[in-house]
């Protein structure tokens, strides 16, 4: 793999050279690790098929911002998480199997606040590590030393970025490091750069003029631009909205008076040129690492034509890109969807991007027929969690699980406060609720008289008297709290409607909808945890009660199916004799069904697609008989 990359490596260097990046189009991957630290990355949320999905719409990059400084055990080492560096292999692993550049952006980065003048200290160690950690890895890997230094002098920010340069290419001097200046990598600022002798560097600016158009609406500015809505773009004087009175004053509202002047194409054209220029003096490669337009406060069409313009103006000027971003606020997704690949791309935007536009299907909802994992070692298929909406969170935590290699660890949350899990899309749960299906997992805590809640939340439809009703099962005396493991299986018949909240609490009316479940929490609704500690694990909705199966010990027959051998790295093979066929079912750590069919006297499964870890088995028959059984591949 590495000897195929060499042709690869060189082209990147004279493409460098020729004052272009190596790739065209791409786009920012965002909200994956840009988390408070390694514990909180949900790995699942995105996986290979997302970057193979990514690449066809014709994106030949991904740009992955991390919140790098918070995936270490801060000062005075700040040396890199292992889970962290873990994670992010397996991202790595996966842009070099598809032939994809990834920028690795170092996004330790908050607008409020200006870059700290020291940043340096902790620059230097992490990039050192950085670069000793993928040395060895292809040139598709780039290096970004950090998004958006603002706040702070460019000649000092310069000199930090020099010496981090030169502490990476101590170590590593085959990939390009990504170079941006201060102000936000602002365009103006390019030629205040220093003139590196490293031929490896890719220059880099962001853009987003004109701000007030592309901003409408967000609340992360100085002052809140949330009251500002339908800015056209480009300026047209009768569509212009009423400049809200709550800015009047503020450099927003002389940013609004000005719009006429700067609210054109060949504005936007006129300040690209002043990168095309800085490219062209300098002679070296440049690239736009971020645009885009936020959603909520603008209109489609002049979005849409923003995008398009900017586009095509880069590209008139050789200029490589990574849209800013995905999923998110200025994403590739219709607003209002479940972002789903296969039915709510935003197929204008892709059209006027020059991307691929993937055939779209209406999105149904239907109802669940078999059980799924919410969490076993990772947070399951199309679940996304909330683990910072209260108390300490540790999605990946070694103290002793109850099997595999994690447990999920809460303390500290105040009253209310909660883990949320939310499917994406919402689920319909009906079936399962009527077929005795249950919350089944294992739990354990060190602290007599705990309680807390589980409930699950419909959801608040766009119909005005539809609420986010709850239902739920209180967790007190169930549970001995001496710190072992305990088994809870909780029938979905048996919850209980507790009422809704909107901002204001509604008493329950038998409104709960089992067909579109929202969320799963478990939440600190009876009062304050406190110090106490709680470890959760193999939590699934499931028709499996784990206490009424007997244990199967590994190599053994158990009727009606024989399995063997197991563990098995290539080949497993099911033997049964009973007397009809069997159904059998062979799903990931996450509940994902990878292979289904029926079991008729023998069958071979192939696992060698499927990379080691561990694997279930399902077998149910006509009657709705079952074992299930854990087969892991070394």
């Amino acid at each position: 793999m590495r000897f195929a990359l060499i042709p690869i490596f060189l082209s990147c260097s004279l493409l460098i050279c020729s004052q272009t990046a190596p790739f065209t189009k791409g786009i920012n991957l965002t909200n994956w690790f840009q988390v408070g630290s390694a514990k909180e990355i949900q790995f699942t949320k995105y996986t290979k098929q997302d970057f193979e999905n990514i690449q066809s719409l014709g994106c030949d990059v991904v740009r992955l911002p991390i919140n790098l400084h918070f995936m270490t055990d801060g000062a005075p080492n700040y040396t890199l998480d292992p889970l962290f560096l873990s994670f992010l292999d397996q991202a790595v692993d996966w842009a070099e199997e598809l032939g994809m550049y990834l920028i690795l952006d170092n996004h330790t980065f908050n607008p409020a606040e200006s870059t700290d003048p020291d940043i340096g200290d902790v620059l230097v160690k992490v990039w050192e590590q950085m670069a000793t950690h993928y040395e060895n890895r292809s040139t598709l890997i780039m290096y970004e030393v950090l998004n958006e230094p603002h706040g702070i002098s460019d000649q000092l920010w310069n000199s930090i970025q020099q010496e981090v340069v030169e502490v990476i290419r101590a170590v590593d001097d085959k990939h390009t490091i990504v170079v941006g200046p201060a102000s936000w990598n602002s365009y103006n600022n390019l030629a205040a750069m220093p003139i590196y002798e490293d031929d490896n560097l890719l220059y880099t600016f962001h853009f987003y003029d004109p701000f007030v158009f592309t901003h409408q609406g967000a609340s992360w500015v100085s002052p809140s631009m949330e009251p500002l809505a339908n800015v056209p773009f480009p300026y047209q004087a009768q569509n212009m909205p009423s400049f809200p009175a709550s800015l009047n004053g503020s450099w927003i509202h002389g940013a609004f008076n000005n719009y006429s002047a700067d609210g054109t194409v060949n504005k936007i054209k006129d300040l690209i040129d002043i990168a095309v220029d800085f490219q062209q003096a300098r002679n070296v490669p440049i690239y736009c690492g971020e645009f885009g337009v936020y959603i909520p406060n603008s209109n489609k069409p002049d979005r849409v034509f923003w995008y398009e313009e900017v586009r095509k103006y880069l590209e008139e000027k050789n200029i490589g890109w990574t849209i800013w971003d995905y999923h998110g606020g200025f994403g590739l997704f219709e607003a209002g969807g479940n972002g789903l690949f296969e039915h709510d791309l935003n197929t204008d935007l892709l059209g006027v991007l020059g991307m691929n536009v993937p055939e779209q299907t209406p999105f149904q909802i239907r109802p669940d027929s078999v059980g799924f994992f919410v969490y076993s070692d990772f947070i399951g298929a199309e679940i996304v969690s909330s683990g910072s909406s209260g108390g300490e969170v540790d999605f990946y935590n070694e103290i002793a699980p109850n099997n595999d290699q994690y447990s999920l660890f809460w303390t500290g949350a105040n009253q209310y406060q909660s883990i949320s899990f939310d499917f994406r899309p919402n689920r319909d749960l009906s079936y399962l609720a009527s077929q005795d299906f249950a919350l089944d997992f294992y739990i354990k805590g060190d602290t007599p008289g705990t309680s807390f809640d589980i409930r699950f939340i419909d959801t608040d439809s766009a119909i005005p008297e539809d609420l986010p009703w709850r239902i739920r099962v209180t967790i007190d005396d169930e549970v001995t709290w001496d710190n072992t493991w305990q088994h809870l299986h909780l029938k979905l018949s048996d919850f209980v409607e507790h009422g809704a909240w909107d901002g204001t609490w509604h008493n329950p009316i038998g409104a709960f909808d089992w067909s579109r479940i929202d969320l799963l929490e478990i939440v600190a609704e009876q009062g304050a945890m406190g110090e106490a500690q709680l470890w959760f694990d193999n939590i699934q909705i499931t028709d499996i009660d784990p206490t009424g199966v007997n244990a199967v010990e590994e190599n053994q027959r158990s009727f009606p199916v024989t399995i063997f051998p197991n563990p098995a790295t290539k080949d497993l093979f099911l033997k049964s004799e009973y007397p009809s066929s069997l159904h059998y079912q062979l799903r990931d750590a996450f509940g994902r069904v990878l292979i289904k069919g029926r079991l008729l006297g023998r069958e071979v499964l192939d696992l060698s697609p499927y990379p080691a870890g561990y694997y279930f088995l399902k077998f149910y028959d006509a009657s709705g008989a079952f074992e299930l059984r854990k087969i892991i591949k070394p």
